[in-house]
């Protein structure tokens, strides 16, 4: 691979465009509007800046990969890509369309993978004519510094579509682990509930936020909190992959807690918001 194609701009897509432009390989990202492409390539250029300010790479390195990054509001762009990964909002109605109108562009052995964090990659590979060059790459949040990529292959996807998946996952220096096509992979699946746990602990009063994050930090040496993580997340998204699991298991543990559904319904959504479980505005 040589060329890889990227849609959509959020933290996600950012930081795989990041990921991959330092790998060496070109990248094409694709954007529905100007002002999200240059919010997202001026978030990457930023990102490089800080790394060169704190000697990670040089100068020299930031300017190499901010070459390699070309941004386009067309997806026929995308054709002649070797791998095109598409990474926007977790809701069936927005990618089906997308990945239908993205398949119909790319060649005919072009990989079409998703960052899908709950979605079944087996349904969205049938909404292609590319089912065995369909693939799920979970990234996880910050792209440049988490190792890991969910590697996760629909019913139809080809060995050969995971070989290489394996390898460029690794050319990206990441760690890629082959998880099964099940409703929230693992990470998800065991994360999410114990950030729903959390949130009920806070609902019946059992400690204080801080007091639910600094237990599992000193406790079991987690390195942040899972209400404090939810506001990083985003508790939009936390409630989005719990009622996608809620839906796939009809399992009552994945229902969100009321702690989570009142501040989404609030527009408390964390940190991007200003608040969640703690307020960022002090």
């Amino acid at each position: 691979m040589n060329t890889i194609g990227i849609v959509g701009t959020g933290t996600m897509a950012t930081g795989i465009a990041q990921a991959a432009t330092q790998a060496g390989y070109d990248v094409v990202l694709r954007a529905r509007s100007q002002g999200s492409l240059d919010s997202c390539l001026g978030a990457v250029a930023r990102s490089l800046g800080r790394l060169v300010a704190k000697e990670k790479i040089t100068q020299a390195a930031a300017d190499a990969a901010v070459v390699k990054l070309k941004g386009t509001l067309t997806l026929t762009d995308l054709k002649g890509c070797d791998i095109v990964l598409e990474s926007v909002a977790e809701e069936l109605e927005i990618k089906q369309p997308l990945l239908e109108e993205i398949d119909a562009i790319l060649d005919e052995e072009t990989i079409l993978a998703t960052n899908t964090s709950s979605l079944s990659i087996t349904k969205l590979a049938s909404l292609t004519s590319r089912p065995a060059h369909f693939i799920g790459m979970h990234f996880f949040n910050p792209v440049p510094m988490m190792k890991l990529v969910e590697v996760v292959r629909g019913l139809r996807t080809s060995d050969a579509t995971v070989s290489a998946v394996h390898h460029l996952a690794e050319k990206l220096g990441k760690v890629p682990i082959d998880v099964k096509d099940a409703p929230g992979f693992v990470v998800n699946r065991v994360l999410f509930p114990m950030i729903n746990e959390a949130a009920h602990a806070l609902g019946e009063g059992v400690a204080t936020a801080e007091g639910i994050d600094e237990c599992m930090r000193f406790g079991c040496n987690h390195p942040m909190g899972p209400l404090a993580l939810a506001d990083l997340v985003g508790l939009d998204v936390v409630y989005a992959i719990l009622m996608s699991l809620y839906r796939e298991y009809g399992n009552p543990r994945y229902a969100p807690s009321l702690e989570i559904v009142k501040r989404v319904e609030a527009g408390f959504i964390g940190r991007k918001s200003g608040r969640g479980f703690y307020d960022y505005a002090k």
